[in-house]
């Protein structure tokens, strides 16, 4: 069985203030007409059989979750009670899949990254799942890198190791042997990644059999494998959120990347060109999208002046801006954001303050 795992428990704070805790990220239309929840299902969906898709996601969206995916069965929406990153997320999920199968094959996915090449993105998954399948190890897909960038995440390969490990009718697919996972890096790390020709984007796109990966968490993270399995004799009863809620509360946040990927023996990465976006900040939106002869993005309404270079979203005012330069200004609900383009990353530490200053009614 092929078994879609959606994480849809992020909060998208470098998107605030469109972004807002009752809303996030993954449920925003940020490319296209459908929200980004909605668009990474769509494009599972020829793969395996809707009963087959779970979604983990915050407790307080499993109905908003439910609302935007009308089609899938309803106890495959899964509320996590904590934040806990990404590997107790992909546990949970891992037990969820073995429940249906015990040989389950997974494919991981974050519920809002952008993929346009979704032809090539299924081509990928299938070529995934049969070696998943035949080596019992771990995949991830990277993506060629095309600029230096430091918004994403890296993985370092090692082409000549793959060459000679994999079976033979995997070779010569793009299929190399992860030598180390990197994190965000600054722009002249980035760029010496480039200058090396052996890194790729890390696009959060795991590919292995359930029980290989809890296997690797029993290893590296036997803590959290001792908590998820308690859960594994409560799956579709209703004693299930009361366990998962015991079991949330011992468990450490931790990244799958950082718990269990970096110290794994048997990760393998397939190179993909997917037309792949996280849509990780407004700085990347404004790339995605086409701008007009001044180079702005204008969503709304807006009137310019000797203004270039520009993001501005507008829901309900007309914004005016004169002499400004690489800038994003969002008027959204009761907030406004203005914010050089290049920092927008540094939103995040923003609406963190915010938290921080109990001005809840902003967020």
């Amino acid at each position: 069985m092929l078994s879609g795992i959606i994480m849809a428990g992020g909060v998208g704070k470098r998107f605030w203030p469109v972004s807002r805790i009752s809303k996030p990220k993954q449920f925003l239309s940020l490319y296209g007409s459908k929200n980004m929840l909605q668009m990474t299902f769509d494009r599972m969906q020829p793969l395996m059989k809707k009963e087959n898709i779970f979604v983990i996601t915050n407790k307080n969206h499993v109905e908003l979750t439910k609302q935007n995916l009308p089609d899938i069965p309803e106890g495959n929406v899964v509320g996590e009670p904590l934040a806990r990153d990404t590997a107790p997320c992909i546990g949970l999920s891992a037990i969820l899949a073995m429940s249906k199968d015990p040989d389950a094959v997974q494919v991981v996915l974050p519920a809002d990254h952008l993929i346009t090449n979704v032809e090539e993105f299924q081509r990928i998954i299938k070529l995934g799942a049969e070696l998943a399948t035949e080596c019992n190890c771990l995949i991830t897909i990277g993506i060629e890198p095309t600029r230096p960038e430091t918004g994403y995440g890296y993985i370092q390969y090692d082409a000549k190791i793959a060459d000679t490990k994999l079976p033979e009718d995997f070779r010569g697919k793009n299929i190399v042997k992860v030598k180390a996972f990197a994190e965000k890096p600054n722009l002249a790390t980035a760029k010496r990644f480039m200058e090396s020709g052996d890194f790729l984007w890390n696009s959060g796109i795991f590919i292995w059999k359930a029980s290989a990966i809890l296997n690797e968490i029993g290893e590296h993270l036997p803590d959290l494998y001792d908590s998820l399995f308690r859960l594994e004799d409560h799956v579709g009863k209703p004693s299930f959120d009361n366990e998962l809620l015991k079991s949330y509360r011992e468990i450490k946040s931790i990244s799958i990347d950082y718990g269990v990927m970096e110290d794994a023996s048997h990760v393998y990465v397939i190179k993909g060109n997917l037309g792949w976006s996280d849509v990780g900040s407004w700085e990347e939106y404004y790339k995605l999208h086409d701008k007009d002869r001044h180079g702005n993005v204008i969503v709304g309404e807006c009137e310019m002046l000797d203004a270039n270079n520009n993001l501005i979203i507008s829901e309900d005012k007309l914004i005016a801006a004169i002499g400004m330069d690489d800038f994003v200004i969002v008027n959204s609900g009761n907030a406004v954001l203005i914010c050089p383009k290049d920092r927008t990353q540094d939103i995040k530490a923003l609406v963190d303050k915010l938290g921080r200053q109990d001005l809840t009614n902003y967020l």
